[in-house]
């Protein structure tokens, strides 16, 4: 008797392997399908925001803040040099979202712009530099002028994602 119980257990566990990996099958040729390109760690696309949905949860936020959050944009820019950051849109032409990758451990094509991508992290409120403002508009390709205009540091909305699905 103790030996049936031990067979049905290990053809429970078996059949149940088999199922997981029949699941990640689908959600892999779901995202294929709709062509997209995977950049960092794997998500799906699927239980995102709009990126005017994601301003309401900006909004709640204070510097220190950290909420977990995945959201749906067009790509308004892109760093021109190597493609480690991007900002999208967060509901009006003025506020848009910047995104780095988590531990630069991945960029994004430098052609991006313009772009449906779903992104998957962290969302947060910071302070950013006037410094590190100059060198954002260096890097976008900003003129000598709009960088001479940068006088002051800004709030930022700020985004650390883990992964990111960008849309053939």
């Amino acid at each position: 008797m103790k030996k049936i119980g031990i067979i049905m257990l290990l053809s429970f566990i078996i059949t149940a392997c088999n199922t997981a990996s029949k699941n990640n099958k689908v959600t892999e040729k779901a995202i294929e399908n709709n062509s997209y390109s995977s950049f960092g760690d794997a998500i799906t696309d699927t239980d995102y925001l709009l990126s005017n949905q994601a301003l309401t949860s900006y909004k709640a936020l204070q510097p220190g803040d950290t909420i977990p959050l995945k959201f749906s944009a067009n790509i308004k820019e892109v760093c021109t040099k190597k493609g480690c950051w991007m900002t999208l849109p967060a509901g009006t032409e003025d506020e848009t979202i910047m995104v780095r990758f988590k531990d630069y451990g991945f960029f994004m094509p430098l052609d991006a712009s313009g772009k449906e991508v779903i992104v998957a992290g962290k969302a947060f409120v910071t302070e950013v530099s006037v410094a590190d403002l100059k060198h954002y508009a260096e890097d976008a390709g900003k003129s000598s002028e709009e960088i001479a205009n940068i006088t002051a540091p800004a709030m930022e909305f700020a985004f650390e994602a883990n992964g990111v699905l960008l849309k053939k």
